[in-house]
């Protein structure tokens, strides 16, 4: 960049710098997509390699780097970036708004340095045995203070919000209502939540994807029972509490509104207990049998069908969610297909919300009891945006780590990290393997569609948790294996681990 000499000319010193920043925020990204997909990875030269260099040379016969090698080489260039960027989405002008920002590097900094330390890669026993070549260790021992060192990659940028409030924070409705504030948070561009956001994409299809059938939808975004599980009564009680009030038989009587605003139905009347009286998020989340669908632009108001021979249900097309739920976070009420209504709205990829829960994980990993008032609030803070009560009861290490995972998965389900969670903590042996549940998709009948009977007994075998899919997981899936043909270019590169 030092030598564009027409920008140099025309005094463009400020846009040379962010364009270096940018340069320096992609070269960081791009090593932690490989490094949070493979592992480890070659550390690239400072010296650009020429294209027609023989493959026999030994510069491209070099073999992996360790993995904290890796993490370092990424936070240095993410630190350079920081440097050189906006730090902020609104210090840029507004046809720049989605390029690269300071905050943007420190939050992938913050992910990057959370993975680090988590069980997977901080002294995971079954990844001793992956040493180079030369007997070089990719993997180090565990080290209880990556922990800190993540916990202060997160403060930064909450140091930040609390610094500027009108610039970062979680994201509250004018009304304050808290479906709105957890729902409108991907509805709103460049809301004061937002970190970084992808603006290029074609975001028609996240509406699409989580859109009816009967409105021209796909469905293709759907949910497992599991996840409609783990999200609580209005009450804050985990459906598994006796004194939550959980219902898995039986229909409602009578609509049930949000308590904050009885215009929004969540749960018409005729709907199944199961889905009555859920906290907000799940209805951000989750269409099930019998919802409204959230289209302003309907001539009527619809609910969703996806009983066997509904509109919406697989006895009309393959276009349905084989577990009975459709995931509809980030669609838009003025989206309609039928009606050639189409959005584009920025979609968050890093948000304040994700900073907080590592920030929690770290500071409770590291040391709980040194640190639980800090827990504690910014948990509370998340709980209670989302309309649920502080966190009660007795905490120690173990309990609370249980409760931040419950709050990761429910708060950024769907945003693609639990992905990479359970392979982090190394349990998705036991998660994302075996029989996954729905509701049965095979039954459920309505003899007229414009008048559909809710509860009457052909829509009632619907309502069975159904196994809709077996899964395999084995110990070798926690990273994916290098390609063969990489290791036959490059013998000094070895395989990862079980594959």
């Amino acid at each position: 960049f030092h030598r564009v000499m027409e920008m140099i000319k025309n005094g463009e010193y400020t846009r040379i710098k962010e364009m270096k920043g940018e340069a320096h925020f992609l070269r960081g990204y791009f090593a932690s997509v490989m490094l949070f997909q493979y592992g480890p990875f070659v550390l690239p030269t400072e010296k650009p390699i020429p294209a027609d260099t023989p493959g026999s040379d030994p510069v491209m016969q070099m073999p992996r780097a360790s993995y904290d090698e890796c993490v370092d080489y990424i936070v240095t260039e993410l630190d350079k970036a920081y440097e050189m960027l906006p730090h902020h989405w609104t210090d840029q002008a507004v046809n720049d708004y989605g390029r690269a920002t300071g905050l943007s590097a420190l939050a992938l900094k913050s992910r990057v340095l959370l993975y680090a330390a988590s069980p997977q890669f901080n002294g995971n026993p079954d990844y001793k045995r992956v040493v180079n070549k030369d007997g070089k260790r990719l993997f180090a021992d565990y080290d209880r203070e990556k922990w800190s060192i993540a916990a202060e990659a997160a403060k930064e940028l909450i140091d930040y919000a609390e610094k500027n409030p009108s610039k970062l924070g979680l994201y509250e409705s004018a009304e304050r209502i808290p479906y709105l504030s957890c729902r409108d948070v991907f509805l709103k561009p460049w809301n004061k939540e937002v970190i970084f956001a992808l603006t290029k994409t074609d975001q028609v299809n996240i509406h699409r994807h989580g859109s009816p059938r009967y409105y021209n939808g796909y469905e293709s975004a759907g949910i497992t029972q599991s996840l409609v599980d783990e999200f609580e009564m209005a009450n804050g009680k985990r459906i598994t509490d006796p004194a939550s009030g959980y219902r898995e038989e039986g229909f409602s009587t009578s609509d049930y509104v949000d308590p904050d605003n009885a215009s929004w139905v969540f749960a018409p009347q005729g709907s199944y207990n199961m889905y009555v009286g859920r906290e907000p998020r799940f209805y951000v989340n989750v269409a099930f049998n019998g919802a409204y669908c959230i289209y302003d632009n309907q001539s009527e108001k619809y609910r969703w069908q996806l009983f066997f021979n509904g509109n919406d249900g697989k006895g009309g097309s393959w276009d349905f969610p084989r577990s009975g739920y459709v995931r509809i976070k980030g669609v838009s009420p003025a989206y309609n297909a039928k009606n050639n209504s189409s959005v584009n709205i920025p979609y968050p990829a890093y948000r304040y919300a994700e900073i907080l829960l590592n920030y929690v994980e770290a500071l409770n990993e590291y040391d709980y009891e040194s640190n639980k008032n800090a827990i504690h609030k910014y948990m509370n803070q998340i709980r209670n945006r989302a309309g649920l009560p502080s966190l009660s009861g007795t905490f120690d290490q173990e309990s609370m780590r249980e409760a931040i995972r419950h709050e990761r998965r429910v708060e950024l389900c769907g945003e693609k990290r639990r992905y990479f969670d359970t392979r982090r903590w190394l349990i998705a042996e036991k998660t994302d393997g075996g029989p996954f549940y729905g509701m049965n998709v095979d039954e459920g009948t309505a003899s007229d569609l414009n008048k559909v009977d809710w509860t009457s007994t052909d829509m009632q075998p619907f309502y069975k948790r159904t196994v809709f899919e077996t899964r395999v997981f084995r110990k070798a899936y926690y990273l994916f294996p290098i390609p063969q043909l990489e290791i036959n270019k490059n013998p000094n590169i070895i395989q990862n681990p079980d594959w």
